[in-house]
C-alpha cells in the first residue's frame, strides 16, 4: 500500500474516533435534556464509530502497517434546541462521506483493488448512516419539533 493511502486510512481512524467522540456528546446532551431515546441512540451511535475505526486500524495491521493515533479534538457546536445536534448529524455524516469517497478514488487511482474491496463496505455503510441522520431529522421536524406526544413518541421509538 503506498504512503498517500496510508496517511489517509491513519485519518480515517483518527475522523472515526472524532465520530465517536461528537455522538457520545451529542447523546450526553439529550440525556441532560431527559431524553433516554435520543440518548440510547447517539450512544449507540459512538459505539458504530468505534467498530469503524476497529475495522480501518484492524486491515493496516493485518498489511504490516502500524497504526499512528493523533489527538481528537473537541466538538465545537454548542447546541441550544433540540434539533441542532440532528442538524449536526446530517452535516457530519455528509463530511465523513466526502472523505470515505476521497479514500475510495486514492485507493482506485493507485490501483489497489483490495483497499477499492475492502473500502465498498464503508461506501455502502455511509449512504446507510447518511440516509439514518436525514430520517431522524425529518422525524424531528414533522413529529418532535413541537415537544409534546410527537417528541415523547420519537424518543421512544429511539430507545428500541
Amino acid at each position: 500500500m503506498k504512503e498517500n493511502l496510508t496517511n489517509l486510512i491513519q485519518s480515517q481512524i483518527n475522523w472515526e474516533l472524532y465520530s465517536a467522540y461528537s455522538y457520545y456528546a451529542v447523546a450526553e446532551f439529550y440525556r441532560a435534556k431527559g431524553l433516554s431515546g435520543f440518548h440510547a441512540f447517539f450512544e449507540k451511535q459512538a459505539r458504530e464509530e468505534i467498530e469503524h475505526a476497529e475495522k480501518l486500524s484492524e486491515y493496516l495491521q493485518d498489511h504490516d502497517i502500524a497504526v499512528k493515533l493523533s489527538d481528537i479534538k473537541a466538538l465545537k457546536e454548542e447546541f441550544v434546541s433540540l434539533r441542532d445536534p440532528l442538524l449536526f448529524f446530517v452535516k457530519h455524516e455528509k463530511e465523513v462521506t466526502a472523505l470515505i469517497h476521497a479514500l475510495y478514488r486514492e485507493a482506485r487511482s493507485e490501483d489497489d483493488l483490495e483497499t477499492m474491496e475492502f473500502l465498498s463496505w464503508y461506501v455502502s455503510e455511509q449512504g446507510e448512516e447518511e440516509k439514518s441522520a436525514t430520517d431522524l431529522l425529518q422525524k424531528y421536524d414533522l413529529f418532535g419539533a413541537n415537544g409534546g406526544l410527537g417528541l415523547y413518541e420519537l424518543d421512544k421509538e429511539l430507545a428500541k
